[in-house]
């Protein structure tokens, strides 16, 4: 609680000046709402006009010449097909061995009646199949829309998470920007793999919880000030400030439940971000509490805001995961569908045999992953992925057509090195920024990352790929942007350091773009002289 009200005497140096609040005026909306909610983002249709720009040329980086290659390239061969099967079936079929072969010719119903097994869950099937539903199974273009129109739509959804996160429309604008020149992010939104998909849930589910941090603070205000204008001294009563008041279900949590649900449903690598994402919001509770004058802040968030968001985020994304399963479910003979009915166990008939069935699956699969260990020349160390140690080739060839006798055509995740780079960097000033100033946006952006990142490092002996790193790649471009933030300088600078800031940001993310430019034939398959490949090659390993 703040102090009672002083004004210095005249003989002061601060003569004049109110140093020093009325409690009731602490307790009023305006004061709560501007403690708690600080710096706002843009307001009015303006807002909206450089993420959709952003947007815009995401979706052309992703959606001209989507179609090339018109093969399956690299784990295609498995999701493309998966996503036919289920369309056909409601899940998983088999496959001859020359299927490959007769998918890439246009005839892809070569299906057997044999179930088949997968260890990946089904969201990312399905999004891939709703492309192939619009525009047909038998062109790439089909079964690669979905990837490019999450992509695209992963640009905008992130630079206005940056736009709120910053205060600025400048800054979202430029987190939009580099993720839609972003090599890794491109090549993958022009690839129907799993992890495209993975990252747009994550991304949605976060924004979510940015929207509901707002919400919740907005009503913590509320009825904070009602509580204090039914009392004289316009201060709630200290038991009523003691753990402060619910704040009841809070649609955005849920919504952010259902869209981890769904990242789950799409990887099981979603689940490090479910634990994440739930401490990040319940710390954001506790905070606003704290903010708002709340004395046992820690045990009221926990008790009133903590049980809630549990509710909303864990139960409903398993939910929602178990709905992901529906083609299964209705199924008689997909893969271990009747496992349950021939294996027969005493201590476990309360529980529905579809269940069992699904969770004999799951303990399949789960073995699976973990020895998952086989040698893959593409395969690369998590510790090398921020600094883009060992890219992943997609597809490579040697056409003519080049106008030389050597020629190339490339599909390689290799992240625009500038971004990927400075990205790595900003990482420590976050750090810094956390640990020394409290920064919520810092332990924001560096909880999503940990999410994304450190579970890699508990299986040392998995083999594991560089374009894994998709799922957390929006938090890296936020690390940058909030660095870049640092350089163009806050409100409260002059206007020669805000010009500095501007010039100098202005360089940063126009070199980041010619740079996209020089990469951009090696993310997309163009046919290039091998020469013009080879120089762009810049480290041995990334060949």
């Amino acid at each position: 609680m703040s102090p009672t009200a002083v004004r210095p005497r005249g003989d002061s140096p601060h003569h004049g000046v109110s140093w020093v609040r009325s409690p009731a005026l602490a307790f009023g909306h305006g004061a709560l709402s501007s403690r708690l909610l600080g710096l706002a983002a843009p307001g009015g249709a303006h807002r909206w006009i450089l993420p959709l720009m952003m947007a815009l040329l995401g979706g052309v980086l992703r959606f001209v010449r989507l179609g090339e290659p018109g093969t399956l390239v690299f784990d295609e061969t498995y999701y493309v097909k998966d996503a036919y099967s289920m369309l056909q079936s409601g899940y998983e079929r088999a496959w001859p061995e020359d299927a490959n072969d007769s998918f890439n010719a246009g005839n892809p119903d070569v299906l057997l009646d044999s179930p088949n097994y997968v260890v990946h869950p089904p969201v990312g099937k399905w999004m891939i199949a709703f492309g192939m539903l619009l525009f047909g199974s038998d062109n790439a273009f089909g079964w690669r829309f979905s990837a490019a129109l999450v992509g695209t739509l992963s640009v905008l959804v992130l630079a206005l998470v940056a736009q709120r996160m910053f205060g600025s429309a400048l800054l979202g604008g430029a987190a939009g920007l580099l993720l839609a020149v972003d090599g890794h992010h491109l090549v993958e939104s022009r690839t129907s793999l799993l992890d495209i998909f993975l990252s747009f849930w994550l991304l949605l589910a976060f924004a979510a919880l940015l929207l509901d941090r707002d919400d919740g603070r907005r009503r913590l205000a509320r009825r904070l000030a009602s509580l204090a204008g039914q009392r004289d001294d316009g201060v709630p009563a200290p038991r009523q400030l003691a753990y402060g008041p619910f704040l009841g279900l809070r649609p955005w949590r849920v919504a952010a439940g259902i869209c981890l649900g769904l990242a789950l449903g799409t990887k099981w690598s979603a689940i490090p971000f479910i634990a994440a994402f739930g401490l990040l919001t319940v710390a954001w509770d506790m905070s606003a509490r704290r903010i708002a004058g709340v004395h046992h802040w820690v045990l009221g968030g926990a008790s009133k805001d903590g049980l809630l968001a549990f509710v909303s985020l864990v139960p409903v994304a398993l939910l929602t995961y178990l709905a992901t399963w529906t083609g299964w479910f209705r199924s008689t003979d997909a893969y271990d569908r009747t496992w349950a009915a021939t294996n027969p166990a005493d201590g476990w008939r309360w529980v529905p045999d579809g269940l069992r069935s699904l969770a004999e699956y799951h303990r399949s699969a789960y073995t699976f992953h973990q020895g998952l260990g086989s040698d893959h020349p593409y395969e690369a160390s998590a510790w090398s992925w921020l600094v883009v140690g060992r890219p992943t080739s997609f597809f490579y060839e040697t056409p003519g057509g080049c106008g030389t006798d050597s020629c190339s055509q490339a599909v390689t995740v290799l992240g625009n090195p500038l971004i990927w780079w400075s990205a790595a960097l900003s990482l420590v000033v976050l750090l810094f920024f956390w640990i020394g100033r409290r920064d919520w946006r810092a332990a924001a952006v560096l909880t999503g990352v940990a999410a994304g990142y450190l579970p890699w490092f508990l299986y040392p002996e998995r083999t594991t790929f560089y374009f894994y790193a998709v799922a957390f790649e929006p938090f890296l471009v936020l690390a940058l942007v909030y660095c870049l933030g640092l350089v163009l300088g806050g409100r409260g600078a002059d206007a020669a350091r805000r010009r500095r800031g501007i010039v100098l940001v202005g360089v940063f993310l126009a070199a980041a773009v010619a740079l996209s430019a020089y990469f951009l034939p090696i993310w997309t398959a163009e046919i290039i002289p091998y020469d013009q490949w080879r120089s762009r090659m810049w480290l041995p390993s990334w060949i």
